[in-house]
């Protein structure tokens, strides 16, 4: 299958081994990648912050690149959830129907990682090696927007050599939410210490989750914490094979 990589903004500028192991992974498993240089921002941060009207050029742009293909997988379930959720909602709002029209069909053609591999692809077992112990954070968009549900764990639990923990209330928020996090900077660093506090509680080496954005938020509370617990995305550790 041919697959276009929609890497997201954080991927591209902070996280490239994230886009990096989506590629490895894939094209293992047999599959062609392609990345679609042309591509920017989806627009979510504009969107979610009240600005749709600076966001439609982002919008239609998003829609133009990735039209072509058939197969769309991005390594974030926020993202996703932007295009899937938001895309056609704001040109529809801004009177250009033809456009909301062509952004809903992208949107059918794009997946979260975890979305790809065991509902389009069939797969649950990547043959993956990770020898740690690993827990797993369910981000907010991935689990109430896509509704992932047990993808990435069915996903996990075949991963060779890793003990897979359960998260104590795994479904809470991080308290992170993009802008939240800076305009609810209180709350959301009280968010934060319920999720490190289940997190150091579990004993794991390693957490994962299916966002940059979430890791980056957990993470920067751990290693302040000096918890010895570190963030991986869940591509990397299906993209490892020793």
């Amino acid at each position: 299958m041919r697959i276009a990589l929609f890497v997201t903004c954080l991927a591209d500028a902070l996280y490239p081994d994230v886009g990096k192991a989506v590629v490895r992974l894939l094209e293992r498993l047999g599959h062609e990648v392609v990345f679609p240089e042309a591509q920017t921002c989806c627009g979510q941060m504009h969107i979610n912050t009240g600005y749709q009207r600076e966001a439609l050029p982002l919008v239609r742009h998003h829609v133009e690149v990735f039209e072509p293909f058939e197969t769309i997988v991005a390594p974030s379930g926020s993202c996703v959830g932007s295009v899937r959720h938001q895309h056609a909602m704001v040109a529809r709002r801004a009177g250009d129907e033809r456009l909301a029209i062509r952004a809903q069909a992208v949107a059918e053609r794009t997946h979260e990682l975890s979305q790809l591999l065991v509902d389009v692809l069939g797969v649950d077992d990547v043959g993956a090696y990770y020898p740690h112990r690993v827990t797993y954070h369910p981000t907010c968009h991935s689990l109430r927007m896509l509704r992932v549900d047990e993808k990435p764990l069915r996903l996990l639990r075949n991963v060779r050599g890793m003990t897979l923990l359960e998260l104590p209330d795994a479904d809470q928020c991080c308290g992170f939410g993009g802008t939240f996090a800076m305009k609810n900077a209180d709350t959301s660093t009280a968010m934060l210490a319920d999720k490190m506090r289940h997190v150091v509680s579990t004993g794991a080496e390693v957490l994962t989750a299916g966002d940059s954005s979430c890791l980056m938020h957990i993470g920067g509370g751990l290693s302040r914490l000096r918890s010895g617990t570190r963030t991986v995305h869940l591509a990397e550790i299906l993209a490892a094979t020793e």
